[in-house]
């Protein structure tokens, strides 16, 4: 009895401890689920971040690309279209060859600001010369209040900002000190929030605070004259201290597409083509880079392997008002005037030709995209140098006859596309080139001016791969892909440690690479949309180790989890890729139609994600993207039903139930290209163009594209859009007459 007792109790004694080892067993299993679950789960979001990061940056390049096209096809007409007669020559010379810059005492008289009255209720900030840090401080202030600065003071802002800019040389040298550190900032494009964030953080500039801001200050934000006037005020108060280099932005061809035109033009009505004019000249004053102790090379995109620091100082930077179309010479210009008064002959010099699919022989220099090699024979293809490989060597015997037999069928249909249908006598001998002289030609060296722009070029556009060598940058078709050997190269070349640079959005704010020699700083933060990254300056001091600041300038993201955030932003970025396909369904259809060998109105994805990337040429991982894109409607058996799958797009299009639907999907693919046309058409800023204008508009953007599109489809298109009936369009109703929209889903309300 008494045994069994003590072996009860004993039982009882160790029950406890059992249960004990089995519930942390449990505990311990169930924290390895958990964790396994949560890595998986943040593994997930990752990819779901990297797809929209790639969707962002893939549309966002193919932008870029395309304003080069666009540009390369406007030089192409300047160097090989002569009008016929007055309207035709009046026409293509305001688009194209109007004058770039003004001399001057031209530019002063046009400019003028002392005629321009301030009136007594103007309540704003005001500026006095010479310009005090209590003035510039008082400018910040009053920007943040949502206040706007009168025309009469940035007019004169804008005289004192180009006096100064003129006295700098192309490549600024500044050096640190103990008591001091140097602030470098990134891309601001138009985020002035950013720079308020940057400023509350680091302070003001002052002579304990100097800054260098590398470029990229105007276009995508909504306040980019507003950053602009801020930084050209404290450039004046401090000019030893505030330091600011160009960037690919600074450019008044590039404005006319992204924004700082239009933003310029809506705030300052009256003066806004006098601000614009002198913003022009002041960016072309802008220095290109800045050397900090000799040793840290600041500068917006970054180098090639043909940069050199010293033929760069010696550029003439001015004459360079915009990267995207060489200068013209004066004896050409003569000669083209000459040849419209005589007939209007086209004018054609052989040289190194290389073909697009528009009829755009590539030009010499860093501005490239990727080309058609299909009027080469085999051998010649593939045969591209680095720094620019859509110009190939190759023998010239070899093709001569098809080359110029290629060149005047590709004119002459560009001549009819465009609508001037006369005909043209060939040019006569005295005006042709032999065989000889075009191989003389072809292996002189590039002159100057082709030198000089090639070096800027390169260093506003070019981006870093992690690749050995340099070749062009077709993804945003200008400036170059350099290495790190030549990194090394130019490093070691001029006694460099570190290429600090911008250009490129980054997550978070900043990047390394090529052995920790680059360093890409990025500032404007929710560049793509809330939440999508953070901006970052870098701090330098004397032993020049970088020390970064990150922040995002947006109360939203700090309440948003980390899900909620990679939602909105992914649903931002899928609404702009489903307005990508929805402007190519036409070309999309013939792709998958392709594929579609028994006409089953079905493909396989795998197909369906080849035909895709056929066709945008966005370089997208598409079979990742399924999921978001492809819905379980749109498959039966494992095959994708292609003509209803456009129909789960969720976008909605503007009913113009008499537009022929062709012309429609041309439109809402190349809204930003007619936007761009429109305002270099519309040469007094006046929004408004006319229906002579708008049919010539259609005329070269559909020789641009190598499209048909008929003369009645135009003139539905501006009748329809004429809201007013005054024989006027208004850009502006245009575009947003034929935005695209998403189209509200089950549930949303």
């Amino acid at each position: 009895m008494g045994c069994g007792t003590s072996s009860r109790q004993e039982h009882s004694e160790y029950k406890p401890e059992k249960t004990v080892t089995v519930t942390m067993l449990q505990a311990f299993k169930s924290a390895v689920l958990i964790q396994r679950w949560y890595r998986r789960y943040i593994a997930q979001l990752e990819v779901r971040r990297r797809c929209t990061w790639t969707i962002f940056q893939s549309i966002e390049y193919k932008g870029e690309q395309d304003q080069i096209k666009l540009y390369d096809f406007f030089s192409y007409l300047m160097d090989h279209f002569t009008p016929s007669n007055s309207k035709e020559r009046d026409f293509i010379c305001r688009m194209f060859t109007e004058e770039e810059s003004y001399k001057d005492t031209e530019l002063e008289k046009y400019c003028e600001y002392e005629s321009i009255e301030v009136p007594d209720f103007y309540k704003g900030p005001c500026l006095s010369f010479p310009i005090m840090p209590d003035h510039a401080a008082a400018l910040v202030e009053a920007f943040k209040l949502k206040q706007q600065l009168h025309a009469y003071y940035v007019l004169k802002l804008l005289h004192e900002t180009r006096k100064h800019l003129k006295q700098l040389p192309n490549i600024t040298r500044i050096s640190t000190c103990c008591s001091k550190d140097i602030t470098i900032c990134g891309d601001l494009h138009g985020r002035l929030d950013d720079l308020f964030l940057i400023f509350y953080k680091n302070g003001l500039p002052s002579p304990e605070r100097p800054y260098v801001f590398n470029g990229d200050f105007v276009d995508r934000g909504k306040q980019s004259i507003e950053i602009l006037l801020i930084l050209f005020a404290f450039l004046l108060v401090y000019p030893t201290e505030v330091h600011l280099n160009r960037g690919n932005h600074e450019d008044y061809m590039v404005n006319l597409r992204y924004g700082f035109t239009k933003e310029v033009m809506k705030k300052y009505t009256v003066y806004g083509k006098k601000i614009l004019k002198m913003l022009q000249s002041i960016f072309s004053w802008l220095p290109l880079a800045t050397l900090i102790d000799q040793k840290v090379l600041v500068t917006h995109g970054g180098v090639s392997d043909t940069t050199d620091l010293d033929f760069l100082a010696r550029i003439e930077r001015h004459k360079f008002v915009s990267t995207l179309r060489p200068r013209k010479k004066k004896e050409k210009t003569k000669q083209l005037d000459a040849n419209s008064t005589q007939g209007g002959k086209i004018s054609v010099k052989e040289k190194s030709f290389s073909f697009e699919p528009a009829c755009i022989p590539q030009r010499s220099g860093s501005l490239t995209y990727s080309s058609s090699s299909s009027f080469l024979p085999n051998p010649c293809k593939d045969k591209r140098s680095a720094s620019s490989p859509t110009t190939m060597t190759i023998d010239k015997k070899e093709i001569s006859k098809r080359v110029r037999q290629s060149v005047e069928e590709e004119l002459e249909k560009c001549r009819r596309q465009v609508g001037f249908s006369e005909s043209y006598a060939e040019p006569t001998s005295s005006n042709s080139v032999s065989e000889s002289d075009s191989e003389s030609n072809e292996t002189q060296i590039m002159d100057t001016n082709d030198k000089e722009r090639k070096q800027i070029v390169d260093i506003l556009w070019s981006d870093p791969m992690p690749q050995d060598g340099c070749k062009s940058n077709t993804v945003r078709g200008g400036g170059c892909y350099f290495g790190p050997d030549v990194t090394e190269k130019i490093l070691q070349k001029h006694g460099l440690q570190l290429l600090i640079r911008s250009h490129e959005c980054k997550q978070d704010g900043y990047e390394f690479c090529h052995n920790r020699k680059v360093l890409t700083i990025f500032s404007a933060s929710n560049y793509y949309e809330i939440g999508s990254n953070k901006g970052a300056y870098v701090k330098l001091g004397p032993d020049l180790i970088p020390h970064f600041v990150q922040y995002q300038a947006s109360k939203t993201t700090t309440t948003l989890t980390m899900k909620q955030r990679v939602s909105r932003v992914e649903e931002s970025a899928l609404r702009a890729l489903r307005e990508k396909l929805s402007g190519h369904k036409s070309n999309l259809i013939k792709a998958f139609k392709y594929y579609d060998k028994d006409s089953t109105g079905t493909i396989t994805l795998n197909d369906w994600a080849t035909a895709l990337e056929s066709v945008l040429n966005l370089r997208l991982p598409w079979r990742m993207l399924r999921p978001q894109l492809v819905t379980g409607r749109s498959i039966a058996n494992g095959l994708l039903k292609y003509t209803s799958w456009f129909d789960e797009l969720a976008v909605q299009q503007p009913i113009r139930e008499h537009l022929h639907a062709s012309l429609l999907e041309a439109l809402y693919r190349n809204r930003s290209n007619l936007e761009t046309i429109f305002r270099i058409i519309d040469s007094d800023n006046s929004g408004l163009i006319s229906f002579d204008e708008f049919h010539h508009t259609w005329k070269l953007l559909s020789s641009h594209l190598n499209i048909e599109i008929s003369d009645n489809a135009i003139c539905d298109l501006a009748r329809s859009i004429d809201f007013n009936k005054d024989g006027n369009i208004d850009i502006n109703e245009f575009l947003e007459a034929f935005r695209l929209a998403d189209k509200p889903r089950n549930g949303d309300r």
